[in-house]
C-alpha cells in the first residue's frame, strides 16, 4: 500500500500567488509539496516545500496531484504546458472560480481530474481556524458552479463597487454604513484578477441586470414618493430573504 493510499501525497502546486501561497501553507505540513512558479521573486516567501522554475524539475518531482492556482485566464495554458512533464497517473485539480470550457479541456486529456472552488479564499480565510469552521461540500456540474458563483459572488461585489463608487471622503456616523464599509474595504483588497473573474463569468450579465431593474424601480417609487409602493417593495423584499 502506498503513502497516497495512506493521505500522503506529492502535491504540485502551479503559481505563488495568493491562492498558490494559500495552498502551500495549508497542505506542505501533511504533504509533500512542490510549486512551480516561473517568476523567482514569488518564491522568496514560500517555506516547507520544494521550488521549481523548470520544466524538467517537475519530471523529477513526479507530483501523484496537481492544483493549479493560475488565474482563470491561464489555467488551461499552465496545464497544457506542464501535461507532458507529468506521470500519466497524475490527477489535475483546480481552484478557479469560473469552470468554462474547463470540462472538455479534462476530458480531452484522458486524465482523472476534480474541479474545486474554495469559496473562502485566501484573504478572508485564518488557517488556523479552516477546520473549525464546519466547512460545508456542495457537488456542481461545471455550469451550475459558474451559474451558483454569478449569483452568490457578483451580486454583493457588484453592490459593494456601487457603494464604494458614491462614498465622499468623509466620515459617517451609523452602525450600518460603517459594516458596509467594512465590508466594501474587505472585498476591494482581493486581487484584481478574482475580481476580474467573478464579473467576467458568462452568467454574471444577468444577475446585474437585474440589479439595474430594481434600482430602476426603487428610483421611480422616491422620485414619486408613492408610500404605497414602498411598502409593497419593502414586503416583496423582505420576502427573499426569511
Amino acid at each position: 500500500m502506498g503513502k497516497a493510499w495512506l493521505g500522503y501525497m506529492k502535491i504540485l502546486i502551479l503559481g505563488a500567488g495568493k491562492m498558490g501561497s494559500f495552498f502551500i501553507d495549508t497542505l506542505s505540513f501533511e504533504h509533500e509539496v512542490g510549486v512551480f512558479e516561473k517568476n523567482p521573486q514569488r518564491l522568496r516567501y514560500t517555506y516547507n516545500c520544494q521550488r521549481f522554475t523548470e520544466l524538467e524539475e517537475i519530471r523529477e518531482f513526479a507530483p501523484e496531484l496537481v492544483i493549479n492556482a493560475a488565474t482563470v485566464k491561464y489555467t488551461i495554458p499552465a496545464f497544457q504546458e506542464i501535461l507532458p512533464y507529468l506521470p500519466e497517473s497524475c490527477i489535475l485539480s483546480d481552484i478557479s472560480s469560473v469552470k468554462t470550457n474547463l470540462k472538455e479541456y479534462y476530458e480531452s486529456t484522458g486524465r482523472r481530474y476534480v474541479s474545486t472552488h474554495p469559496m473562502f479564499g485566501p484573504t478572508f480565510a485564518n488557517l488556523n481556524q479552516l477546520s473549525e469552521l464546519g466547512l460545508n461540500i456542495y457537488e456542481y456540474t461545471f455550469d451550475d458552479h459558474d451559474r451558483t458563483v454569478a449569483y452568490s459572488l457578483s451580486i454583493p461585489f457588484v453592490s459593494t463597487f456601487v457603494f464604494a463608487a458614491v462614498m465622499k471622503p468623509q466620515d459617517a456616523p451609523g452602525t450600518t454604513f460603517k459594516r458596509h464599509m467594512r465590508i466594501a474595504k474587505g472585498v476591494l483588497s482581493e486581487d484584481d484578477y478574482l475580481l476580474q473573474e467573478i464579473l467576467f463569468n458568462p452568467y454574471t450579465h444577468d444577475q446585474v441586470s437585474e440589479i439595474r431593474d430594481e434600482l430602476k424601480e426603487l428610483l421611480d417609487i422616491i422620485d414619486h414618493k408613492d408610500a404605497d409602493r414602498m411598502k409593497s417593495y419593502l414586503t416583496k423584499i423582505r420576502q427573499h430573504i426569511k
